[in-house]
Protein backbone atom coordinates (compact mmCIF):
# COMPACT_ATOMS: atom_id res chain seq x y z
CA UNK A 1 0.00 0.00 0.00
CA UNK A 2 1.03 3.38 -0.89
CA UNK A 3 1.99 5.63 2.26
CA UNK A 4 0.63 9.02 0.11
CA UNK A 5 -1.33 10.26 -2.47
CA UNK A 6 -3.13 13.07 -3.13
CA UNK A 7 -5.33 13.66 -6.62
CA UNK A 8 -5.89 17.41 -6.70
CA UNK A 9 -8.20 19.47 -9.23
CA UNK A 10 -10.30 17.06 -10.37
CA UNK A 11 -13.70 16.45 -11.24
CA UNK A 12 -15.12 13.93 -8.22
CA UNK A 13 -17.71 11.39 -9.14
CA UNK A 14 -19.61 11.32 -6.12
CA UNK A 15 -22.65 9.28 -5.39
CA UNK A 16 -25.14 11.94 -6.26
CA UNK A 17 -22.96 14.89 -7.91
CA UNK A 18 -19.79 15.18 -9.81
CA UNK A 19 -17.33 18.51 -7.67
CA UNK A 20 -14.18 19.67 -8.36
CA UNK A 21 -11.78 18.75 -5.86
CA UNK A 22 -9.42 16.52 -4.59
CA UNK A 23 -8.79 12.88 -3.11
CA UNK A 24 -6.18 11.75 -0.51
CA UNK A 25 -5.44 8.01 0.09
CA UNK A 26 -3.28 7.38 2.89
CA UNK A 27 -2.02 3.41 3.92
CA UNK A 28 -4.89 2.65 1.41
CA UNK A 29 -7.58 3.76 2.82
CA UNK A 30 -9.32 7.15 1.53
CA UNK A 31 -8.49 9.83 4.40
CA UNK A 32 -9.59 13.30 2.95
CA UNK A 33 -11.90 14.53 0.08
CA UNK A 34 -11.83 17.87 -0.49
CA UNK A 35 -13.47 20.95 -2.49
CA UNK A 36 -11.60 23.22 -4.78
CA UNK A 37 -9.08 23.85 -7.27
CA UNK A 38 -6.24 23.75 -4.88
CA UNK A 39 -3.68 21.67 -5.92
CA UNK A 40 -1.30 20.91 -3.07
CA UNK A 41 2.25 20.98 -3.00
CA UNK A 42 3.58 16.97 -3.90
CA UNK A 43 -0.03 16.23 -5.31
CA UNK A 44 -0.83 15.28 -8.85
CA UNK A 45 -2.75 17.92 -10.89
CA UNK A 46 -5.33 16.49 -12.75
CA UNK A 47 -6.19 19.16 -14.92
CA UNK A 48 -9.93 18.49 -14.49
CA UNK A 49 -9.60 14.92 -15.39
CA UNK A 50 -12.35 12.37 -13.64
CA UNK A 51 -11.96 10.92 -10.29
CA UNK A 52 -14.46 7.96 -10.01
CA UNK A 53 -14.23 4.39 -7.82
CA UNK A 54 -12.30 1.64 -9.11
CA UNK A 55 -14.50 -0.74 -11.17
CA UNK A 56 -16.65 -3.65 -9.41
CA UNK A 57 -16.65 -6.73 -11.87
CA UNK A 58 -19.35 -9.49 -11.13
CA UNK A 59 -19.03 -11.63 -13.94
CA UNK A 60 -16.43 -12.04 -16.38
CA UNK A 61 -15.17 -14.87 -18.41
CA UNK A 62 -11.77 -13.28 -19.04
CA UNK A 63 -9.65 -16.16 -16.73
CA UNK A 64 -10.99 -18.68 -19.07
CA UNK A 65 -9.91 -17.16 -21.94
CA UNK A 66 -6.53 -16.75 -20.52
CA UNK A 67 -6.30 -20.16 -19.64
CA UNK A 68 -7.86 -21.56 -22.42
CA UNK A 69 -6.81 -19.21 -25.38
CA UNK A 70 -8.58 -21.70 -28.15
CA UNK A 71 -9.96 -24.83 -27.46
CA UNK A 72 -8.35 -27.96 -26.34
CA UNK A 73 -5.31 -25.56 -25.51
CA UNK A 74 -4.31 -25.78 -22.07
CA UNK A 75 -2.10 -22.54 -21.21
CA UNK A 76 0.00 -22.74 -18.00
CA UNK A 77 -2.01 -21.21 -15.18
CA UNK A 78 0.11 -19.15 -12.88
CA UNK A 79 1.32 -16.99 -15.94
CA UNK A 80 -2.67 -16.53 -17.22
CA UNK A 81 -3.52 -15.69 -14.26
CA UNK A 82 -1.03 -13.01 -14.10
CA UNK A 83 -1.63 -11.58 -17.44
CA UNK A 84 -5.40 -11.63 -16.33
CA UNK A 85 -5.15 -9.84 -13.34
CA UNK A 86 -2.82 -7.38 -15.46
CA UNK A 87 -5.26 -6.74 -18.39
CA UNK A 88 -8.33 -6.21 -15.84
CA UNK A 89 -6.16 -3.47 -14.07
CA UNK A 90 -5.23 -2.05 -16.82
CA UNK A 91 -9.03 -1.65 -17.75
CA UNK A 92 -10.00 0.23 -14.58
CA UNK A 93 -11.04 -3.02 -13.06
CA UNK A 94 -10.47 -3.17 -8.95
CA UNK A 95 -11.99 -5.70 -7.49
CA UNK A 96 -13.12 -8.75 -9.41
CA UNK A 97 -15.12 -11.97 -9.30
CA UNK A 98 -13.35 -14.54 -11.25
CA UNK A 99 -16.27 -17.04 -12.83
CA UNK A 100 -14.97 -20.66 -12.70
CA UNK A 101 -17.46 -23.61 -13.92
CA UNK A 102 -18.29 -26.06 -11.35
CA UNK A 103 -20.46 -28.84 -12.86
CA UNK A 104 -18.92 -31.16 -15.25
CA UNK A 105 -19.88 -33.53 -18.06
CA UNK A 106 -17.99 -36.83 -18.59
CA UNK A 107 -19.74 -38.22 -21.06
CA UNK A 108 -21.28 -37.49 -24.51
CA UNK A 109 -20.50 -34.45 -27.05
CA UNK A 110 -19.19 -31.36 -25.39
CA UNK A 111 -17.40 -32.90 -22.49
CA UNK A 112 -16.33 -30.35 -19.45
CA UNK A 113 -13.64 -31.52 -17.30
CA UNK A 114 -13.76 -30.36 -13.45
CA UNK A 115 -11.12 -27.82 -13.52
CA UNK A 116 -12.50 -24.89 -10.66
CA UNK A 117 -10.85 -26.15 -7.45
CA UNK A 118 -7.41 -26.53 -9.20
CA UNK A 119 -7.83 -23.28 -10.73
CA UNK A 120 -8.85 -21.49 -7.60
CA UNK A 121 -6.19 -23.63 -5.40
CA UNK A 122 -3.38 -21.83 -8.01
CA UNK A 123 -5.72 -18.44 -7.80
CA UNK A 124 -5.67 -17.57 -4.00
CA UNK A 125 -2.22 -19.05 -3.85
CA UNK A 126 -0.72 -16.32 -6.32
CA UNK A 127 -2.70 -13.87 -4.35
CA UNK A 128 -1.38 -14.75 -1.09
CA UNK A 129 2.17 -14.37 -2.33
CA UNK A 130 1.61 -10.62 -3.56
CA UNK A 131 1.46 -11.52 -7.37
CA UNK A 132 -1.66 -9.57 -8.11
CA UNK A 133 -2.38 -6.19 -8.26
CA UNK A 134 -6.12 -5.82 -7.73
CA UNK A 135 -8.77 -7.62 -5.50
CA UNK A 136 -9.99 -11.15 -6.57
CA UNK A 137 -12.50 -13.30 -5.35
CA UNK A 138 -14.22 -16.38 -6.70
CA UNK A 139 -17.93 -16.98 -8.79
CA UNK A 140 -18.84 -20.57 -9.13
CA UNK A 141 -20.81 -21.13 -11.90
CA UNK A 142 -23.25 -24.13 -10.83
CA UNK A 143 -23.94 -25.84 -14.10
CA UNK A 144 -27.20 -27.24 -12.52
CA UNK A 145 -27.09 -29.20 -16.21
CA UNK A 146 -23.98 -31.19 -15.20
CA UNK A 147 -23.33 -34.71 -14.02
CA UNK A 148 -20.88 -33.93 -11.20
CA UNK A 149 -22.03 -30.25 -9.53
CA UNK A 150 -22.53 -30.89 -5.50
CA UNK A 151 -19.40 -33.06 -5.70
CA UNK A 152 -17.59 -30.28 -7.03
CA UNK A 153 -19.09 -27.42 -4.83
CA UNK A 154 -18.45 -29.38 -1.43
CA UNK A 155 -14.57 -29.33 -2.04
CA UNK A 156 -14.94 -25.57 -1.57
CA UNK A 157 -15.33 -23.62 1.87
CA UNK A 158 -15.78 -19.91 3.52
CA UNK A 159 -11.99 -19.92 3.08
CA UNK A 160 -12.22 -19.50 -0.57
CA UNK A 161 -13.52 -16.09 -1.28
CA UNK A 162 -16.02 -17.68 -2.62
CA UNK A 163 -18.26 -14.31 -3.18
CA UNK A 164 -20.79 -15.64 -5.93
CA UNK A 165 -22.43 -18.56 -6.77
CA UNK A 166 -24.48 -18.29 -9.71
CA UNK A 167 -27.55 -20.66 -10.94
CA UNK A 168 -27.11 -21.72 -14.84
CA UNK A 169 -28.96 -23.81 -16.31
CA UNK A 170 -27.88 -24.20 -20.19
CA UNK A 171 -30.44 -26.13 -21.15
CA UNK A 172 -30.87 -26.37 -25.13
CA UNK A 173 -34.26 -24.72 -26.02
CA UNK A 174 -34.81 -22.32 -23.17
CA UNK A 175 -33.41 -19.02 -21.38
CA UNK A 176 -30.62 -18.02 -23.57
CA UNK A 177 -30.81 -20.17 -25.81
CA UNK A 178 -34.11 -20.62 -26.66
CA UNK A 179 -33.18 -20.41 -30.34
CA UNK A 180 -31.36 -23.67 -31.07
CA UNK A 181 -30.07 -22.16 -33.73
CA UNK A 182 -28.32 -19.53 -32.23
CA UNK A 183 -26.76 -22.36 -30.04
CA UNK A 184 -25.72 -24.18 -32.73
CA UNK A 185 -23.51 -21.51 -34.44
CA UNK A 186 -22.17 -20.61 -30.69
CA UNK A 187 -21.32 -24.53 -30.39
CA UNK A 188 -20.75 -25.38 -33.62
CA UNK A 189 -17.76 -23.13 -33.99
CA UNK A 190 -16.02 -23.02 -30.64
CA UNK A 191 -16.19 -26.84 -30.65
CA UNK A 192 -15.77 -28.04 -34.02
CA UNK A 193 -19.24 -30.14 -33.81
CA UNK A 194 -20.91 -31.61 -36.41
CA UNK A 195 -25.08 -31.81 -36.97
CA UNK A 196 -25.48 -35.36 -35.82
CA UNK A 197 -22.73 -34.20 -32.93
CA UNK A 198 -24.85 -31.09 -32.11
CA UNK A 199 -28.11 -33.30 -31.80
CA UNK A 200 -26.57 -35.77 -29.46
CA UNK A 201 -25.37 -32.78 -27.70
CA UNK A 202 -28.89 -31.33 -27.21
CA UNK A 203 -30.32 -34.87 -26.13
CA UNK A 204 -27.75 -35.58 -23.80
CA UNK A 205 -27.94 -31.99 -21.98
CA UNK A 206 -31.76 -32.24 -22.25
CA UNK A 207 -31.63 -35.91 -20.27
CA UNK A 208 -29.04 -34.50 -17.68
CA UNK A 209 -31.53 -31.70 -16.48
CA UNK A 210 -34.30 -34.15 -16.44
CA UNK A 211 -31.87 -36.28 -14.28
CA UNK A 212 -30.62 -33.60 -12.09
CA UNK A 213 -32.16 -30.55 -12.16
CA UNK A 214 -33.97 -30.19 -9.52
CA UNK A 215 -31.64 -31.69 -7.46
CA UNK A 216 -28.80 -29.50 -8.46
CA UNK A 217 -30.48 -26.18 -8.45
CA UNK A 218 -31.36 -27.08 -4.81
CA UNK A 219 -28.16 -28.42 -3.78
CA UNK A 220 -26.50 -24.71 -4.86
CA UNK A 221 -28.96 -22.45 -3.31
CA UNK A 222 -27.94 -24.79 0.12
CA UNK A 223 -23.87 -24.70 -0.68
CA UNK A 224 -24.10 -20.79 -1.89
CA UNK A 225 -25.14 -20.23 2.05
CA UNK A 226 -22.92 -22.49 3.19
CA UNK A 227 -20.12 -20.81 1.38
CA UNK A 228 -21.64 -17.15 2.66
CA UNK A 229 -21.79 -16.44 -1.10
CA UNK A 230 -24.32 -13.99 -2.50
CA UNK A 231 -26.83 -15.76 -4.80
CA UNK A 232 -27.31 -14.77 -8.36
CA UNK A 233 -29.57 -16.01 -11.04
CA UNK A 234 -28.83 -16.62 -14.72
CA UNK A 235 -30.67 -16.14 -18.09
CA UNK A 236 -34.16 -15.81 -16.71
CA UNK A 237 -36.69 -15.66 -19.11
CA UNK A 238 -39.98 -15.39 -17.89
CA UNK A 239 -42.10 -14.32 -14.38
CA UNK A 240 -41.52 -17.94 -13.63
CA UNK A 241 -38.17 -17.95 -13.77
CA UNK A 242 -37.92 -14.55 -11.63
CA UNK A 243 -40.60 -16.23 -9.16
CA UNK A 244 -38.03 -19.62 -8.34
CA UNK A 245 -34.98 -17.06 -8.41
CA UNK A 246 -37.06 -14.99 -5.66
CA UNK A 247 -37.69 -18.20 -3.66
CA UNK A 248 -34.52 -19.26 -3.60
CA UNK A 249 -33.19 -15.97 -2.43
CA UNK A 250 -30.92 -14.67 -5.67
CA UNK A 251 -29.37 -11.62 -4.67
CA UNK A 252 -29.12 -10.23 -8.28
CA UNK A 253 -30.27 -11.90 -11.88
CA UNK A 254 -27.41 -12.00 -14.17
CA UNK A 255 -28.24 -10.91 -17.90
CA UNK A 256 -32.11 -11.52 -17.83
CA UNK A 257 -32.95 -12.17 -21.44
CA UNK A 258 -36.71 -10.59 -21.71
CA UNK A 259 -38.42 -7.41 -20.33
CA UNK A 260 -40.72 -9.83 -18.91
CA UNK A 261 -38.39 -11.14 -16.51
CA UNK A 262 -36.55 -7.63 -16.00
CA UNK A 263 -39.66 -6.01 -14.69
CA UNK A 264 -40.55 -9.38 -12.65
CA UNK A 265 -37.09 -9.11 -10.74
CA UNK A 266 -37.83 -5.32 -10.06
CA UNK A 267 -41.25 -6.16 -8.33
CA UNK A 268 -39.42 -9.08 -6.37
CA UNK A 269 -36.05 -6.51 -5.23
CA UNK A 270 -33.84 -8.65 -7.47
CA UNK A 271 -30.93 -6.21 -8.90
CA UNK A 272 -30.60 -6.60 -12.78
CA UNK A 273 -27.45 -7.12 -14.17
CA UNK A 274 -27.01 -6.82 -18.22
CA UNK A 275 -23.76 -7.11 -20.58
CA UNK A 276 -21.34 -4.13 -21.39
CA UNK A 277 -20.91 -6.01 -24.51
CA UNK A 278 -24.57 -6.09 -25.12
CA UNK A 279 -24.99 -2.11 -23.96
CA UNK A 280 -22.38 -0.93 -26.18
CA UNK A 281 -22.95 -2.97 -29.36
CA UNK A 282 -26.87 -1.88 -29.24
CA UNK A 283 -28.40 -5.75 -28.80
CA UNK A 284 -27.35 -9.05 -27.73
CA UNK A 285 -25.21 -11.47 -29.85
CA UNK A 286 -28.03 -14.38 -29.13
CA UNK A 287 -31.02 -12.23 -29.89
CA UNK A 288 -32.40 -11.53 -26.22
CA UNK A 289 -33.56 -8.27 -25.18
CA UNK A 290 -31.40 -4.86 -25.58
CA UNK A 291 -29.40 -3.68 -22.28
CA UNK A 292 -30.01 -0.37 -23.42
CA UNK A 293 -33.65 -0.93 -23.66
CA UNK A 294 -33.79 -1.93 -19.94
CA UNK A 295 -32.03 1.31 -19.21
CA UNK A 296 -34.18 3.42 -21.02
CA UNK A 297 -37.00 1.71 -19.14
CA UNK A 298 -35.04 2.06 -15.66
CA UNK A 299 -34.81 -1.38 -15.35
CA UNK A 300 -31.22 -1.89 -15.40
CA UNK A 301 -28.98 -1.46 -12.09
CA UNK A 302 -25.76 -3.25 -12.87
CA UNK A 303 -23.63 -3.50 -15.48
CA UNK A 304 -20.76 -6.35 -16.19
CA UNK A 305 -17.96 -6.61 -18.74
CA UNK A 306 -19.15 -10.30 -19.35
CA UNK A 307 -16.46 -11.22 -21.86
CA UNK A 308 -14.60 -7.68 -23.01
CA UNK A 309 -13.02 -6.21 -19.87
CA UNK A 310 -12.46 -3.01 -21.66
CA UNK A 311 -16.26 -2.68 -22.26
CA UNK A 312 -17.35 -1.90 -18.27
CA UNK A 313 -15.73 1.87 -18.25
CA UNK A 314 -17.15 2.23 -21.72
CA UNK A 315 -20.27 1.13 -20.48
CA UNK A 316 -20.56 3.67 -17.87
CA UNK A 317 -20.02 7.00 -19.81
CA UNK A 318 -22.63 5.72 -23.07
CA UNK A 319 -25.18 5.19 -19.77
CA UNK A 320 -24.41 8.77 -18.73
CA UNK A 321 -25.33 9.86 -21.86
CA UNK A 322 -28.42 7.67 -21.76
CA UNK A 323 -29.71 8.63 -18.07
CA UNK A 324 -27.71 12.76 -18.62
CA UNK A 325 -26.54 11.21 -15.29
CA UNK A 326 -22.73 10.35 -14.54
CA UNK A 327 -22.90 9.43 -10.86
CA UNK A 328 -26.19 7.43 -11.38
CA UNK A 329 -23.85 5.68 -14.60
CA UNK A 330 -20.52 4.96 -12.52
CA UNK A 331 -22.84 3.67 -9.93
CA UNK A 332 -23.61 0.82 -12.29
CA UNK A 333 -20.09 -0.29 -12.74
CA UNK A 334 -18.70 0.76 -8.75
CA UNK A 335 -21.69 0.96 -5.91
CA UNK A 336 -24.51 -1.29 -7.25
CA UNK A 337 -22.16 -4.56 -7.76
CA UNK A 338 -20.44 -3.94 -4.50
CA UNK A 339 -23.61 -3.97 -2.84
CA UNK A 340 -25.10 -6.74 -4.23
CA UNK A 341 -22.31 -8.75 -3.14
CA UNK A 342 -22.06 -7.32 0.45
CA UNK A 343 -18.83 -5.09 -0.30
CA UNK A 344 -19.29 -2.38 1.93
CA UNK A 345 -15.97 -1.07 1.81
CA UNK A 346 -15.82 -0.20 -1.86
CA UNK A 347 -17.36 1.13 -4.47
CA UNK A 348 -18.10 5.03 -3.81
CA UNK A 349 -15.55 7.82 -3.11
CA UNK A 350 -15.55 8.10 0.87
CA UNK A 351 -13.26 8.37 3.53
CA UNK A 352 -12.84 5.50 5.30
CA UNK A 353 -12.81 3.37 2.23
CA UNK A 354 -10.68 1.56 -0.44
CA UNK A 355 -8.01 4.16 -2.24
CA UNK A 356 -9.25 2.13 -4.97
CA UNK A 357 -9.35 4.81 -7.62
CA UNK A 358 -9.38 6.04 -11.27
CA UNK A 359 -8.52 9.00 -13.31
CA UNK A 360 -10.13 9.36 -16.48
CA UNK A 361 -10.15 12.22 -19.65
CA UNK A 362 -13.11 12.09 -22.08
CA UNK A 363 -12.12 12.60 -25.24
CA UNK A 364 -15.24 13.32 -27.26
CA UNK A 365 -17.55 10.62 -26.12
CA UNK A 366 -14.95 7.81 -25.22
CA UNK A 367 -13.35 7.69 -21.81
CA UNK A 368 -9.67 7.30 -21.55
CA UNK A 369 -7.78 6.09 -18.55
CA UNK A 370 -4.88 8.10 -17.18
CA UNK A 371 -4.41 6.30 -14.43
CA UNK A 372 -5.48 3.18 -11.91
CA UNK A 373 -4.75 2.75 -8.02
CA UNK A 374 -5.66 -0.35 -5.88
CA UNK A 375 -5.64 0.55 -2.29
CA UNK A 376 -3.44 3.64 -3.20
CA UNK A 377 -0.89 1.59 -5.73
CA UNK A 378 -0.67 2.75 -9.28
CA UNK A 379 -1.21 -0.56 -11.00
CA UNK A 380 -2.58 1.15 -14.24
Amino acid sequence: MSDNLCLANAQLVMPDRVVTGSVTIEQGVISEITEGDHVPTGSVDCAGDYILPGLVELHTDNIERHIEPRPEVDWPHLPALIAHDSELASTGITTVFDAMRVGSIHSGKGRYIDYARKLADELLSARAAGYFKISHFLHLRAEICSETLLEELATFGPEDRVGIVSLMDHTPGQRQFSDLSALKTYVAKKRGMTDADFVAHVESLRGLQQRFGEKHEAGAVIEAARLGAALASHDDTTAQHVEKSSENGVAFAEFPTTFEAAEACRTRNIAVMMGAPNLIRGGSHSGNVAAEDLAKADLLEIVSSDYVPSALLLSAFHLANVWDDLPRAVATVTRNPAMAVGLDDRGILNVGLRGDVLRVRRMGQTPVLRGVWSQGNKVG
